[in-house]
C-alpha cells in the first residue's frame, strides 16, 4: 500500500504522486481511493486502492537502477524481423507492464527505427508515448525538469 506523497509509476499514463487517500462511495460501495497527480500530462486520477497492483501502479524505479538503465540503453533491441502486426503487440504488451527496461528498450527500437526511415503513424504515436514516460519517471526520480531529463536520456 502507497502513502500520501509517495511517488509511483502508473502505466499508460506516467510518473506521479500519491497526493491523497480518500474513501469514496461509488455505486453504493464505499472504498478508499488514490488521488494521483500525473504532472507530465496534467492529470489527476482516482484509482481504488485494492485496484493499484492489478493496474500495474508500481513505485518509481530507484536511482540506482535507473542509471544502469540508462547506460545499457544502446545495448537492447527488439526483432524487427516479425511483422509489424505482431511487433505492435509485444510493443503494447510492454508498455502496459509499465517495466521501465522495457519502455526504454522500445524507445531505442522505435527511435533508431526513425532513423533508418520514416515511421508510420503507429510508430510515432508510440514513440512520443514512451519518450513521454521516460521523461516523466526520470524527471520524478532525478528531482529535476523535462529539459533535464531529455539530456540523460539523449547522453
Amino acid at each position: 500500500m502507497f502513502k500520501i506523497g509517495d511517488k509511483i509509476f502508473y502505466p499508460m499514463h506516467g510518473a506521479g504522486e500519491i497526493k491523497g487517500i480518500e474513501n469514496k462511495e461509488v455505486l453504493g460501495r464505499t472504498q478508499p481511493y488514490y488521488l494521483i497527480n500525473i504532472p507530465i500530462s496534467n492529470l489527476n486520477v482516482m484509482v481504488p486502492v485494492k485496484n493499484a497492483q492489478k493496474l500495474g501502479i508500481r513505485p518509481l524505479t530507484d536511482p540506482t537502477r535507473l542509471d544502469e538503465i540508462l547506460i545499457t540503453l544502446h545495448e537492447r533491441q527488439i526483432d524487427s524481423d516479425i511483422p509489424w502486426k505482431d511487433r505492435f503487440k509485444i510493443i503494447m504488451e510492454k508498455i502496459k507492464s509499465g517495466n521501465i527496461q522495457d519502455t526504454a528498450t522500445i524507445y531505442k527500437y522505435l527511435l533508431d527505427r526513425s532513423k533508418e526511415k520514416t515511421l508510420n503513424t503507429n510508430e510515432k504515436a508510440l514513440l512520443s508515448k514512451v519518450h513521454k514516460f521516460l521523461i516523466s519517471e526520470i524527471c520524478m526520480i532525478q528531482n529535476i525538469n523535462e529539459n533535464e531529463a531529455e539530456h540523460l536520456l539523449i547522453s
